[in-house]
């Protein structure tokens, strides 16, 4: 059988050197994350690859658009309303705005930074699937090596958790794929799908932009821009011979989750 490979970008504000004490305005935060969004699509476009791109509402307000046009070939999921703050109402208000500026269901849901949500919550506001959780261990950030790993149902919602190696669960996320060597990338990634039968991965497109300028440390800023789409170029071609991309939506039709 065919293998899906679940490819996601998380269309946000770029309020990360927040982290790091670096003010940065809105405007600048959706035009960074624009040019690079623009890059990646016109990558995977060439590439004929499908992808699912959770969006916050608050992007997707100011550049409805765009946003539009990609709901046309790819699937609209939801990044909360805001990418630096969150409350219980924004799942349903941003649910509901992607699929005004859509036209289309949005049935998916990532919380931004990949932070814990009450999956009983995310059932309420009319999500079937969420991927927000990371199933490793990484200081400061994420404590979930203990976590279901793969693919699961609770609380009548699939959780689709960001892939991982079996066993040391070395995570195949946007930073282990700017800092580690492209061929480890590449064993990794085909030992996990060897073993998983799908793999899920994300980045954030306003990594293809050129963020040097930044204060941000060399492990966030490292292969940012056109280094990093010629990375992503290349891991993408490779990857389309080891399964087939489909968005998250289309991957719980076809294994007959629900």
């Amino acid at each position: 059988m065919t293998k899906p490979i679940l490819l996601s970008f998380d269309i946000e504000e770029f309020d990360i050197p927040e982290e790091y004490g670096e003010k940065v305005d809105e405007k600048k935060q959706f035009d960074v994350s624009l040019q690079g969004l623009k890059a990646v699509l016109s990558l995977i476009d060439a590439l004929e690859i499908k992808a699912t791109f959770f969006v916050t509402a608050n992007f997707a307000i100011h550049h409805e658009a765009i946003i539009r046009e990609i709901s046309q070939k790819h699937e609209i999921a939801s990044h909360g309303f805001y990418h630096s703050s969150f409350s219980l109402e924004d799942l349903e208000k941003s649910r509901r705005t992607l699929e005004q500026i859509t036209n289309s269901r949005v049935t998916g849901f990532r919380m931004p930074r990949l932070m814990e949500i009450d999956e009983q919550a995310l059932h309420t506001a009319g999500y079937q699937y969420n991927s927000s959780m990371n199933p490793t261990y990484i200081p400061g950030r994420y404590n979930n090596f203990f976590k279901q790993r793969t693919a699961y149902y609770s609380h009548e919602i699939w959780n689709i958790p960001v892939s991982v190696t079996p066993k040391i669960r070395f995570p195949l996320f946007w930073l282990s794929f700017k800092n580690f060597p492209l061929l480890w990338m590449q064993i990794a990634t085909q030992r996990t799908l060897q073993h998983d039968s799908y793999l899920c991965i994300y980045f954030h497109p306003w990594e293809f932009t050129d963020i040097q300028d930044f204060h941000l440390p060399n492990f966030i800023k490292r292969r940012s821009g056109q280094g990093m789409i010629d990375r992503l170029r290349k891991y993408l071609s490779w990857l389309q011979k080891q399964g087939k991309f489909m968005t998250f939506s289309d991957f719980i039709h076809s294994r007959n989750y629900r």
